[in-house]
This record gives C-alpha cells, structure tokens and sequence, in this order.
C-alpha cells in the first residue's frame, strides 16, 4: 500500500510542474497505457498513470470555472452566500462568495428575496420561506399576502460566473457573517497576483481554493441583505456564531486571537508580530487547529468514554467499539471547526483507521495506515499537493513513526517527548527552508513547553467552554478566564525565546539537488544506533547548509524590479553590496509589500544586509514596505527625499551629486537638486553604471522633472534599462526626457488592471518610437536583469517559472 500511495503522489505531482496541460487526446493514449499496464500487473506504475490522469483531468475542471474575459471589468449583478469566515481590517472586509443563479427583487420595506428560476421558492431574511408565482413577481405567506417591486432578473453575463469568488468590501456599512445571502453588484478580474521569486504564490492558493474569480462591491448600487442560511444545515454559519460568542466573552482579551485559531481554526486575527514569534520558535503548527490536535483530543474522548461505559455495566455494546465510534465523530466535528484542512483531514483518516481496526479486532501497520491517509486525501484533493502543510503534515508523521517505532529500548514520557521534539525539528528542516527559508533553532525546546501546555491545558479547555457557552456563558467565561491567563505565560515565554540570539536563522532556498541528498541524509541519521556510517548523514546535509547564490561579477550588477501590483521595488546586487530603492505599498497596519513580497526575495537570495535604502519619495505605493523591511532585515543606510517621514531610522537626504563605488560599479544620484511643487518631482533619481551597461532609476518624476534632467545632464542621462517614470502615466515618458535617455528596455512597474490606467497608450506608442522593448510587472510578474553570454539578459517570471495555474 506504502508503494502504490507514493507512486499516485508521484504521478500527481509530474503534473504539476506542466507550464500548460495537455489536451484531451493526451488523455485518452494514458487510459489506454493504463488499461495495458492493468492487464501486465505492473501495480506500482499503475498507480503512477492513474496519478498522472487524475491531477489532468481534476485540473482541467477547475480551469474550465474561472471567470471568462469579456466579464472581466464588467459591472455584474450577483445574488449568493457568504461562504466562510470574512476576514476583516481597516478598511476592508474580504470574504467568499458562492454566486447563486436566480431572480431579485425588493418588497415595499425594502427587504428582498431570491426567487429561483423556477419561481417556486425564496428565503425572505428572517430565514422562512414563501411560495412565488411562476411570473416572479408575488408571494404569499399564508393568507397574508405580499407584493414584491423592483424585480430584476439576473443578467445572463451572472450565470456565466465562477463557483466561488473572492470579493472585497471596502469600508462595509453592515456587518458580514458566513452564511448570509446578498444582492451585490461586484466587478470583477481573472485571478492575477504578484509573482516573484521566493514570493507567495497567491495564482496558486486561489487556484487550489477553488476560486476562479477576485474583485470587490461597488458601492453605488446599494448592496441588499436577504437571508441567512441556518446554523443546522451550514458549517460555516456554525463556526459563525461560535466567533461571534467568542467576541462576546472574551471581548478585549490579548489571547482572543489564538483562542479563535485553536477552537474553530480562523487564525485571521493574529497579528505579523504574534506570527513572527510562532515562526522564530517553530510554534507555528500549534495555533492552529492541526493534526496532532485532531489525535489529542480524538484520544482523550476514547480513554474517557472507555471508562465510563465500562463504569456503567451496560454492556450490550462492548466498550471498545462504543469508545471507538464517539472518537471519530468526535475528530470529525473538531475537523469540522477547523473547515476540513488538509492537516486535520490527515488525522481524521488516521483516527478512522485507528479505530475501525479496534472495532474489528485487527492490527495496523502505521506506514500502512498514513498511505491509506495519503491516498485518501490525494483522491479527494489532487492539488493538495501544492500546499506548504500538505507536505509538512505528513512529513511530520512519516518521521515520528521512523524514529520511534520499532525500536527496542523504551523511553520515559519526558525523554520520549524531547526526543519526538527533536526528530521532528531535525526532519522537517530541510522543507522549512524550501518552502521558508527559515529553520528555528530553539523549536524543540519551545515545543517541549508549549506542546503540553496547547495540548494538555489550552485545547481541552476550550473545547469545553464552546460546548458549554451557549448554555452558560458565564461558565464559558470563567474556563475561559483561565485560558488566557495560560496563554498569556505562554507568549511570554516564547516571546522572550524568540528574541534569544540565533534563535532561527534564514537560508537560501536550496536547490532540489540538495534536498535529495539531505532527505536521505535524515533518514539514515534518524536511523537505530546499529546502523553503521550513520557519520554520513553530516556529510548529506552540507549541499544543504553550503548552499550559495549565483552573484555577478565584479563590475556587474543583478537588478530585478520586484511584481509589486501598483508600486515600485528594485533590488539591485553587485559582488559584495546590495541596495534597494523604494519598498511597494503598505495596505494595512499588518500587510505590506515590505513584509510580503520583498523580505521573501531577499531571504529566497541569502541575502542577510541592506547596504543601502534608497526612499524615492513619500507616497505610499514608494515608501509603504520600508517599516517592515528595515523590522526583518538589517539597514546600513537609508537615503530619501522625505527625511522627515523616516526620522526615527536617521536618513540621509537624497541630494544631485552624491556618488559611490561599490565593486566597479557606480551608483550617482541625479536629483533632486532643487525643491518642485510636485512632491513626485522632488524623487529621487539614481543612475547605475555596470562595464556592460547604466540603468536610470526614476521614481515619480513627471514632465517638469523630466525637462530639467534634459537640460541638466543631456546626453549623460543615455541608459540601457530604463525604470518606467510615475508607471508610465501620461504625464511623465515625454518625448525629449526620451530621446535623451535612448533606453534598449524600459521596465514598467504597473498594477494589473489598475485604477489609474498606466501604462498610458500613448506613453508605450513614446516607447516603441525610440525603438525600445517594453516589459509590465503586471504582465511579466518581477523582471531580472542581469548578464549572460557578456550581454545584458531581460526577463520576466512569468515567462520563464509560469504553471498551468498561473495568469497568461
């Protein structure tokens, strides 16, 4: 069973590195070789054809529910359902939403319904129902009968939508819960991110969500409440009302966050600060619901349940199995809470399986039962596969079984717990660092604290007080109050060993070719004390630890305008020095481009300092990752033109005529020199010169600032790469700014779709006229620079690392 699990994931995971599936031909020649290969027996390779058909054909259904073009940036009328927990900031509310095909109208109160096309049924907003008459245009509700106005039918362009979209309400005027049914009018894109290296994949996470459409609620045609789904016949509407109790008793507590994420699995409400901390302590698995959680308290259930059915001498069922079954429907209605994540479907499998072999009387091999785990899971979601916990979890499990079954000598629970501790640190270390690039160093000593506390204490306890709160909430309180208190010694000692030196460190992404020689490096020193070379697995791990990152020579540079939407990035490398001008936006008090796109690159890059800083300006698209950046990563200096917004890191102004030499190449800075009226005008204007060619980086600069570089600098202004000017709006790029500059490439730093229209048609016909190739971030994803073959190289992402999934 091991063999043909791991030949299905093989065959699942081929697919997912495709640029572009095959067709249905494709399809047809493998049912054919696999109906060969069942007739010769060859099981293994069976299953690895099976594999490979089944991720095709499950990804080409999901592609085919993504939002066609011709509705994209259209007005579309939408009725639907709330359809999970929303995520709510400052300024927006963000939440799924299941569009539902049907007809909308308003009665004289200005309430509303959806009447199906049918016209037979409508949910009103107290949730009952009332019959329609086929013409849609009245009701009744037993002998009271009520007009309906202002019916509409859903447009056509409506019924061509994804299953599920991802909307954004900015600054909501009503509450949203899950659950809820509204009339929205919605614009709408394809899915498109940002796409970067060692960046968030977010193309990815929404194609495996299942959600084939992103956009927001326009605001002008005011959004209708028309009902809400019950608690009985909605998980979601479930786990709703459950936060909102939560909201209610715990009301301004510090813990309320991790109490939220350790009951119903909603970890939207921890702030970067608290997640830094989990990450840098290797804590992160324990605030969220997760496998070990689903046995824990899978297992306490069995024991308690076990004990008392005995107690009471009703034996006609024997205890066992009574215990058993109250197990698994315990697991799957913590699974429940948690929304079915692949972790805790995982260990709801496992539990089964634990627990059917009790009811038969019948052995289980653990190997045997995680592959039928695997296998379960692969068949019901293929694009598991794609997602960091996926692997995690059930890496996790693969080697707490290899080290600890099987072995002759029995350890006590406290030297048994570090050793479990320590295995799972040591063993998941080398896919931290793929997918993180980061490994805690003190996670076996914060997991031998926290682990017990979680598990023993916190969970239990709170699982309690849910149960009982919409009985008793001062009940629920007072467990509650108790809760916090643990939770709040807790941080504190994790805190305080998150700020222990070398507590994590950050590495380069390793290469493939190290992690084959490293995982088999775990395994062999994991393996039992009798097995000779163990002495090797150090030698396996050096790929791993040694791995370093291609830099350009000297007199050479690598520059790559980060895919940062409606924003500015550059990171420009030399041999030994590094720099980065402007940092993206800031969109939220615990989101921004600092933090999630531009720290990613330099840790992906084995980058550990920032040589220099460079501000262009003070708008938020420039300046908004700054704070985060300089937070992560340590900052030698910092240059800008608005000193005064970055006091408290002692700027420097950026001033025409400032110079340095960093490994043969020459960095000038050419403006400002004299104050504008446009504080776009004022940025700050950089000009890079490699032995194979200059680049101009220019901010926000606009016609103004463009006429007095001109007549300036002249002909000095000439450069190969060219940083589009203010994203190529049309007040910037002016013909004789152009003329001097004469760019082979002009890099445009532009959000897809973006509100603003750049870059400006006009501006690209300025560009094709001086004869030089442009590239957009919002097409290209982030565009690298760098030299190959003793020539200059221009590329873009999206061109080069694209999926299947990814925007084209």
């Amino acid at each position: 069973m091991v063999i043909s699990a791991l030949s299905f994931l093989a065959g699942l995971l081929l697919v997912q590195q495709y640029p572009v599936l095959p067709d249905i031909k494709w399809l047809i020649v493998g049912a054919v070789v696999a109906g060969i290969i069942a007739w010769l027996r060859y099981w293994q390779w069976l299953f690895f054809v099976l594999g490979v058909l089944w991720a095709i054909v499950f990804a080409m259904h999901r592609l085919s529910d993504q939002l066609p073009e011709q509705l994209e940036g259209v007005e579309v009328q939408v009725t639907g359902t709330i359809a999970d927990l929303p995520e709510q900031d400052e300024r927006r509310v963000r939440f799924d939403f299941i569009p539902r095909d049907g007809v909308y109208a308003t009665n004289p109160s200005g309430t509303g319904a959806v009447i199906p096309r049918d016209g037979v049924y409508a949910a009103n907003p107290s949730g009952t129902g009332a019959a329609i008459t086929r013409d849609g245009v009245y009701t009744g509700r037993g002998d009271r009968p009520v007009a309906f106005e202002n019916v509409a039918t859903i447009p056509e362009s409506a019924q061509q939508l994804p299953a599920k979209l991802r909307l954004s309400w900015y600054y909501p005027d009503q509450q949203i819960k899950a659950g809820q049914h509204w009339a929205f009018t919605v614009k709408l894109k394809r899915i498109h991110g940002t796409m970067n290296p060692g960046g968030f994949d977010y193309e990815r996470w929404l194609f495996t969500e299942g959600i084939g459409a992103t956009g927001y609620v326009r605001p002008h045609q005011k959004p209708v409440l028309l009902g809400r789904d019950s608690a009985w016949n909605s998980i979601s509407v479930w786990r709703q009302s459950i936060a909102d109790q939560l909201s209610l008793i715990l009301g301004n507590s510090r813990s309320f966050a991790l109490i939220k994420a350790l009951t119903i699995g909603d970890g939207s409400s921890i702030i970067q600060q608290q997640w830094e901390v989990f990450r840098k302590t290797g804590t992160t698995h324990l605030v969220v619901i997760s496998g070990s959680h689903i046995g824990l308290v899978a297992g306490l259930v069995y024991f308690l349940v076990l004990k008392l059915w005995a107690w009471t001498g009703w034996l006609a069922w024997p205890p066992q199995r009574v215990a058993a079954v109250s197990a698994v429907l315990v697991a799957v209605f913590y699974s429940g809470l948690a929304g079915f994540s692949v972790p805790t479907q995982r260990s709801v499998v496992m539990v089964s399986i634990a627990m059917t072999a009790i009811i038969l009387q019948r052995n289980s091999r653990p190997f045997n039962t995680l592959a039928i785990a695997l296998f379960a899971v692969l068949l019901f979601d293929p694009l598991a596969v794609l997602a960091a916990g996926f692997w995690l979890s059930f890496l996790a499990v693969s080697v707490i079984v290899y080290a600890v079954s099987g072995r002759l000598g029995k350890l006590g629970y406290f030297w048994g717990a570090i050793k479990i501790h320590w295995v799972t640190s040591l063993g998941l270390s080398p896919l931290l660092l793929l997918f993180f690039q980061q490994v805690s160093l003190i996670a076996p000593l914060a997991n031998l604290v926290a682990v017990p506390v979680i598990s023993l204490l916190v969970v239990p306890l709170s699982l309690l007080a849910v149960m009982v709160m919409f009985v008793s909430s001062m009940l629920a309180g007072k467990l509650f109050y108790w809760v916090d208190h643990v939770l709040q010694g807790l941080w504190w000692l994790l805190d305080y060993l998150a700020e222990l030196p070398m507590a994590s460190i950050t590495h380069a992404s390793p290469s493939y070719w190290a992690l084959f020689f490293a995982v088999p490096g775990v395994l062999l020193l994991l393996a039992p004390i009798g097995i000779p070379a163990r002495w090797l697995s150090l030698v396996m791990f050096l790929p791993l630890v040694v791995t370093d990152t291609k830099r350009p020579e000297t007199g050479d540079i690598n520059m790559t305008l980060l895919d940062v939407g409606q924003g500015l990035s550059v990171v420009v490398q030399t041999t030994d020095h590094l720099l980065v001008y402007d940092t993206g936006m800031r969109f939220s008090a615990d989101s921004d481009m600092g933090q999630r796109v531009l720290l990613p690159f330099l840790h992906a890059q084995g980058i550990a300092k920032i040589d220099s800083l460079i501000i262009s300006h003070g708008d938020n698209d420039h300046i908004g990752g700054a704070a985060s950046l300089m937070r992560g990563m340590d900052t030698e200096k910092v240059l800008t033109s608005v000193p005064q917004l970055l006091n408290e890191y002692a700027p420097t102004e950026c001033v025409a005529g400032q110079s340095w030499l960093w490994d043969e190449v020459k960095f000038t800075m050419l403006a400002p020199q004299q104050a504008f009226v446009s504080e776009n005008d004022n940025s700050c204007v950089l000009k890079i010169e490699s032995k194979h060619g200059t680049v101009l980086l220019t901010g926000d600069i606009e016609a103004t600032a463009e006429s007095w570089l001109v007549e300036t600098y002249g002909e000095a202004l000439k450069a190969n790469v060219l940083v589009a000017p203010h994203h190529g709006s049309k007040t910037s790029s002016t013909a004789g700014f152009l003329r001097a500059v004469q760019p082979d490439y002009v890099l445009i730093p532009a959000g897809y779709r973006n509100q603003f229209g750049h870059p400006h048609q006009d501006v690209l016909a300025g560009y094709r006229r001086v004869n030089a190739l442009w590239l957009s971030s919002a097409d290209s994803g982030a565009i690298v620079v760098n030299v190959e073959n003793n020539a200059w190289a221009v590329q873009g992402m999206r061109q080069t690392e694209s999926h299947y999934w990814n925007f084209r």
